[in-house]
């Protein structure tokens, strides 16, 4: 379309909203069928045997594909619609707004004065109405393409090796035909949706095939099958899914594949499936808070549990479960780099308490793909300097709250050791030694001491541990505005 002043004015982009829900609602209607005929199928199989059964059961099998090619175009749609009303709001809410003897007409012409300010005022509504005209012919383009409904066919070459780089899982794909990926969505999901270098959007559609079939008692799943269908905040795209033991999953907020600003949260001890929505909720304020900030640009955060966190202080005190962490993070943001389109997002990877550790090993090591490395309430992150990450120093950004206990209980043994001699050596020596927060942790220097070289920005004092994505909050403020490339988050 041409997007007019008008028309941006009078659109509702929560219209398109609610069209992208009901989209996802059909696509949950036809699992529903699905999984009744699934059942059918097992207790046919029990009772009834011979050609005639066969016969049935191969009927239910072509029933089930068909419902699930249905389901994956409801989810195209949905995807392509969400989008686009995301889009739409981040342009109007450009339009809010114009300054002191600025006025802007009904057609969108402006006049006033100071000059500097109408020329910014016109400025602005032209990049909004690019906004809106770009989202309008990619969401065009995307529901024109839909093909759900042609033949499947399996592939014929080889499949990418457990050692092939998302460059190369990326090329794999780009080679396969429609009928090919059509039938790996249909008959493989589970090999489709862990696959670092397989677009977004594609794992998402596998991986919500996936959730359906696992048993809803697994803790967590209900509230994770919530999220993804709400129709409020940022469309989810689930991006892996493990069950096993106490779970995997990686969700992001919007379609990293094309925002301009990706942030990938890893959170730390005891994160897994069962408490995965308060560590979804807080990547969800970095999203919201960043695109009021820069809304002339698409934000997604990703909450990036790919990773066995420890549960208890005997396995938070070894590194071992964040090296095994870091391998599979930085396949992860390589796997960013190869999906993206367009222009390369500008990517930031955040680490808050033992993910910070994970960041730390991941970046320690030349290549992560990020441009930006963030800690928040560290136990420490590997290294005693940030020139000791393979990331500029001027990239590095840490904050510690005064009241986060993670300076009390990571203190690394060395500090411990001198504590208690403090505390026999002199008077009151117990109160000096043990009532103010360490720098020297369990994995190396507070990255939020000015000695680590990292640059350290502002928490409330009384944030805790878990205050940092506070509503309102400095933290918050400089997390988004580190999200959306803003290196005046604080002075250099």
């Amino acid at each position: 379309m041409t997007a007019t002043y008008p028309l941006l004015r009078a659109t509702d982009p929560g219209r398109w909203r609610d069209t992208a829900t009901a989209w996802r609602a059909w696509a949950a209607t036809a699992g529903r069928w699905a999984a009744e005929l699934r059942a059918h199928a097992i207790r046919l199989r029990t009772i009834w045997t011979g050609s005639a059964a066969d016969a049935a059961t191969a009927h239910l099998a072509t029933l089930i594909r068909r419902l699930n090619l249905f389901r994956l175009g409801c989810w195209i749609a949905d995807q392509a619609l969400s989008e686009f009303a995301t889009a739409l709001a981040r342009s109007r809410s450009m339009l809010g707004g114009t300054p002191a003897g600025v006025t802007v007409a009904g057609d969108g012409t402006v006049s006033g004065h100071p000059a500097a300010a109408v020329r910014d005022t016109a400025a602005t509504i032209t990049a909004a109405l690019t906004i809106a005209a770009e989202a309008d012919g990619a969401a065009t383009s995307r529901l024109s393409e839909m093909d759900t409904g042609g033949t499947a066919s399996p592939p014929t070459g080889d499949p990418p090796s457990c050692t092939a780089t998302p460059a190369q899982v990326r090329q794999w794909w780009d080679a396969l035909t429609p009928a090919q990926r059509r039938w790996l969505l249909g008959a493989e999901p589970g090999r489709l949706g862990p696959l670092d270098g397989v677009p977004a959007g594609v794992r998402d559609l596998a991986n919500r095939l996936t959730l359906d079939e696992l048993p809803t008692r697994l803790p967590g799943l209900d509230a994770l099958r919530n999220r993804l269908a709400d129709g409020d905040g940022p469309r989810a795209y689930l991006l892996q899914l493990d069950p096993a033991g106490e779970g995997r999953a990686v969700v992001a907020l919007g379609d990293p594949d094309r925002a301009a600003h990706v942030l990938t949260q890893v959170p730390g001890m005891t994160a897994d499936l069962a408490s995965y929505g308060g560590e979804l909720a807080r990547a969800e304020r970095i999203a919201t808070r960043a695109t009021e900030l820069a809304p002339q640009h698409a934000t997604s955060t990703v909450m990036w549990l790919g990773y066995d966190a420890p549960d208890f202080v005997h396995e938070a005190a070894s590194r071992s479960q964040a090296t095994a962490g870091a391998i599979g993070l930085r396949r992860f943001q390589d796997g960013l780099r190869a999906t993206h389109l367009g222009a390369p997002a500008h990517q930031t990877v955040l680490g808050h308490s033992y993910g910070s550790l994970v960041v730390g090993t991941a970046a320690a090591q030349p290549g992560l793909a990020t441009d930006d490395v963030v800690f928040v309430g560290s136990p420490g992150v590997g290294v005693d300097s940030a020139a000791e990450l393979g990331v500029p120093a001027d990239r590095v950004w840490s904050s510690t709250s005064h009241s986060d206990v993670i300076q009390w209980a990571a203190v690394a043994p060395r500090s411990l050791v001198e504590d208690l001699a403090l505390s026999q050596a002199v008077p009151g020596g117990a109160l000096l030694a043990f009532t103010r927060p360490e720098n020297d942790l369990f994995f190396g220097t507070n990255p939020s001491d000015p000695a680590f070289g990292a640059r350290v920005f502002a928490s409330e004092p009384d944030a805790g541990h878990l205050g940092y994505w506070e509503p309102g909050s400095a933290a918050l403020d400089a997390l988004a505005g580190i999200a959306v490339g803003r290196g005046d988050v604080i002075p250099r």
